[in-house]
């Protein structure tokens, strides 16, 4: 496996990384299939792990613990807070007061002494980028966390995180973490090209969007979900597929499987190969819920996509483009009718 340099940190990781949202209830309760699905990934080359706190409400990340113990030092292992993660209000966020508790409750879970990398789950419009920045910069200086990152943070998010840091001498977020998918491309516009002048390395998710890109769903089926994660209210756009912006998805995917049969390929190897291709990725984050789904992916890691192909995924879907908008967590907020009233 070719293994590249995550920013400017010196250390090299897998083109892809072993996402573990789908590690316990919220994907697969079996703890025992779990770990060996993550063994599996660590044998075949693999040596980046994200998980969050948030996951399964820690179960995700006490798989993970159990599943590296004796293999710890030989895995980049990621993982995030901000998500609420109880009833109290202060359980949740970017504040110093829950970062420092946050980072020793995963530190407990993944039964280690130290994170990798220790990312930010979302922006948070109501907390000053220093708070958060400053509680993450005293974790490095005391060892337990080595490097920062933020995830879903827009363009403009990321410029001002890199300038506080610069400007009030605190840790920088070294890596980004947005989705990105041949159906949702909208990070190609200002994102990925904001984290290569940077100097950052990124980890992207759902390269298969969620599903749609695994021939999961296909025209004229009546499919839904299976995960309890995709279920949920917040994500229900995303898989309604009386909505128009998803009948599209569904005839972009029946033209990108006759492309894949073409070039020799999976869809999942297609949809895999074509995020890592792009050079502002690191490495594609890939969710796995059994070992079945693992085997179908690890494959794309080894595959180079041709400029006629590029070309012709181009065509189905242009540059820049988010098919539905509920596909993609940047530029909603601001949005809501809260945010712009006058």
């Amino acid at each position: 496996m070719d293994y590249r340099p995550l920013g400017r940190t010196g250390v090299r990781v897998s083109p892809l990384c072993l996402g573990t949202m789908m590690f316990g209830p919220w994907g697969n309760p079996d703890r025992d299939a779990s770990i060996s699905v993550i063994h599996r990934a660590l044998d075949a080359g693999i040596n980046f792990v994200d998980s969050a706190d948030v996951y399964s409400e820690g179960e995700s990340e006490r798989i993970v613990g159990e599943a590296l113990k004796g293999r710890r030092d030989d895995v980049v292992l990621a993982t995030k807070f901000f998500m609420p993660m109880g009833d109290d209000v202060n359980q949740r966020g970017g504040s110093r007061k829950w970062i420092f508790r946050a980072v020793e409750n995963s530190l407990e879970r993944l039964q280690t002494d130290y994170i990798d990398l220790y990312q930010v789950h979302r922006p948070s419009p109501d907390t000053d980028v220093e708070e958060t920045l400053g509680a993450l910069s005293d974790l490095v200086r005391q060892g337990k966390v080595r490097s920062i990152g933020s995830s879903s943070y827009s363009p403009s998010q990321i410029v001002e995180a890199q300038w506080a840091a610069r400007e009030r001498g605190l840790e920088r977020f070294v890596t980004e973490q947005p989705p990105y998918s041949i159906l949702n491309r909208g990070v190609e516009a200002d994102v990925l090209p904001t984290i290569q002048r940077h100097g950052m390395g990124s980890l992207t998710y759902s390269p298969l969007s969620g599903g749609w890109l695994s021939g999961r769903w296909r025209k004229g089926e009546d499919t839904s979900p299976t995960s309890d994660a995709r279920r949920r209210a917040a994500l229900a756009a995303r898989f309604d597929l009386s909505l128009d912006e998803n009948q599209r998805k569904l005839d972009v995917v029946e033209s990108l499987i006759d492309l894949a049969d073409e070039a020799g390929l999976t869809l999942i190897e297609l949809a895999i190969a074509f995020v890592i291709r792009h050079p502002g990725v690191t490495s594609a984050i890939i969710g796995p819920r059994t070992m079945e789904q693992l085997e179908s992916q690890l494959p794309a890691a080894d595959v180079v996509l041709s400029d006629d192909v590029l070309d012709r995924i181009d065509e189905l879907v242009a540059p820049g483009v988010t098919i539905n908008p509920a596909d993609t967590s940047y530029g909603t907020a601001e949005l809501q009718a809260g945010a712009r009233r006058r």
